[in-house]
């Protein structure tokens, strides 16, 4: 895919507010997603392009408001994904999840599951506390410093 196509469709992705797309043209795959980061990256690979395409339209307040509020958040403490994958709440389908919001957790705590490269890594509270949010779905992907949970 050439760079003009790449610039139309990261044009097309901010002037219709669209959070992610994907296309694949025989063999290069194009997937540009927005993020609420305040830097701007790209990576190229042989067969892959990633475009993360930054939202900047809050940068300036962003700074005097506290991180979890200037991205809709509910404050306390953000636990984040330590790697790209799947999210899983529970060890199996269909098994009790993990946690549930309102639950008291101890460091060390299992929280949930995410598979990357068809490995399972378990993810552990980093704090004791009170869930307060849940933030993905079963299923999801999670890109790496993602928030997964809130813990007050």
């Amino acid at each position: 895919m050439d760079l003009r196509k790449l610039k139309k469709l990261i044009e097309l992705v901010e002037e219709y507010s669209i959070t992610e797309l994907e296309i694949t043209e025989g063999e290069e795959k194009v997937r540009i997603s927005k993020s609420i980061t305040y830097t701007q990256s790209a990576a190229v690979a042989p067969q892959q392009i990633n475009a993360v395409v930054s939202a900047t339209s809050m940068a300036e307040d962003a700074e005097k408001l506290d991180p979890a509020e200037s991205v809709g958040l509910p404050s306390g403490h953000l636990v984040k994904s330590p790697m790209v994958g799947t999210f899983y709440r529970s060890s199996a389908p269909g098994a009790k999840p993990f946690v549930e919001v309102g639950q008291t957790v101890k460091m060390g705590d299992a929280l949930c599951i995410i598979e990357a490269m068809k490995l399972l890594n378990e993810i552990e509270a980093d704090r004791d506390g009170k869930i307060k949010a849940i933030l993905l779905e079963n299923g999801q992907p999670v890109e790496y410093g993602e928030p997964l949970f809130v813990i007050e």
